[in-house]
């Protein structure tokens, strides 16, 4: 009977931490894909307000802040889960979230008012249906660890809880807000750097399905669609994207105008890509002082090509070169003036492999937090030892193992 008794709590404290594992995963890797792109994660707010029919209630710096502060919750509720922080507290908070966001899913599903939830961002794509199955089962997940919190085994003692709960927060919110000044660290979209655009639309033409058929680049003043001549060149065209002018920064718009002047020197296309009206194109080259041509293109479209706004991409015979926020725009310096972009370090592809970014990842964040968890380990252990030699009947608390305190 005492055999059966514990195999039994054995077997409820192995699927308790199975499903706890799990949704830390899920927890951990939407929120960080979201992180990473909190303008993405805004546009998709806006979505599901827009749905519901409240566009119009939230200004975009109070959605901008829900998109920052819904990654970080997740993400935090994800390492809490892992290293099985405020156990209670935790898993009654995953379970809140998947009892709020089932039903939720369930009426996209049924609806289909968006295509897809966004849980992952752009990294995973999924129909709502499977979002819906897919929180079907964490919730059941969730439901067994909040009925047995306390099965879950720590790596990191209750006393060292509180490194792990800052550096998360502190992490997190640093990834969203650098990814808002530069450009998302990890980019998931069909206009990330060394993608062949050109190659991709021409496909269009050929009948096969292409993530670039909403693309198009029209002249504001004659009208003249350009799209072809600009992604089948085989030079260097330089894109200022923004999508809104009204709302784009123009802090930089000195550097911008060096820049079209270089390309001009060198006869590089420079266009500035938008969907804004002639009245704000007017306001911004009086504004700016603006000479470089104006292309109209899709609103949305320009969103998903560029995290910026403005924001500039460099292509070379339809390929994208290189990506560059406002805030990071880049400086030719008058040496550099009389060189071709092809001896200059933005004329070629420089951007560091996705390997690389999870390793300066793995270094940044999670390495520390293996190390905590072996130091606090190895110290709790060797104290639970020390106890048992000084004392020949253990008490209860002495008996309990070093995993739980």
């Amino acid at each position: 009977m005492n055999v059966f008794k514990i195999d039994k709590g054995v077997a409820v404290s192995t699927l308790v931490n199975i499903c706890r594992l799990v949704l830390a995963v899920v927890f951990i890797l939407s929120g960080f894909v979201k992180a990473v792109d909190p303008l993405g994660t805004q546009y998709k707010i806006d979505d599901y307000l827009e749905a519901m029919g409240m566009a119009e209630v939230l200004p975009s710096v109070v959605t901008l802040i829900l998109s920052v502060a819904q990654s970080a919750f997740e993400f935090c509720l994800g390492i809490f889960l892992l290293f099985a922080i405020r156990r209670r507290l935790t898993s009654r908070l995953v379970l809140i979230v998947m009892l709020i966001m089932t039903p939720l899913t369930l009426w996209l599903a049924l609806t289909n008012p968006i295509s897809d939830c966004g849980c992952f961002g752009d990294a995973l794509v999924l129909t709502n249906w499977q979002t819906f199955w897919k929180n079907v089962i964490l919730l059941v997940m969730a439901i067994l660890v909040a009925w047995r919190p306390l099965k879950m085994f720590r790596f990191v003692s209750r006393s060292n809880q509180w490194i792990v709960i800052n550096y998360t927060v502190l992490f997190i919110l640093a990834v969203s807000l650098w990814s808002l000044y530069d450009l998302p660290q990890f980019d998931f979209r069909p206009y990330r750097i060394g993608t062949n655009v050109g190659e991709g639309w021409l496909k269009m033409m050929d009948g096969e399905e292409s993530p670039y058929a909403d693309l198009f680049i029209e002249k504001v003043d004659d009208h003249e669609d350009i799209t072809e001549q600009v992604l089948t060149d085989e030079g260097y065209n330089f894109l200022l994207v923004a999508p809104y002018l009204d709302q784009a920064d123009d802090s930089r718009f000195d550097l911008i105008n060096e820049l079209y002047e270089y390309a001009q020197d060198h006869q590089y296309g420079f266009y500035c890509l938008t969907s804004s009206l002639q009245e704000s194109i007017d306001r911004w080259r009086d504004m700016t002082g603006a000479e470089y041509p104006f292309c109209l293109t899709d609103g949305t479209l320009l969103k998903t090509v560029i995290r910026s706004n403005p924001g500039l991409v460099l292509l070379k015979n339809g390929v994208v070169i290189g990506k560059w926020s406002h805030n990071r725009l880049p400086n030719i310096e008058p040496d550099q003036q009389v060189m071709p972009l092809e001896q200059l370090p933005i004329g070629s592809i420089n951007a560091d492999s996705t390997a690389t970014k999870i390793v300066r990842l793995m270094l940044w964040f999670a390495l520390p937090l293996a190390l905590l968890s072996i130091a606090d380990r190895t110290w709790m252990w060797t104290r639970w030892l020390r106890r048992r030699k000084q004392s020949p009947t253990p008490s209860q608390e002495d008996t309990n193992e070093p995993n739980q305190q």
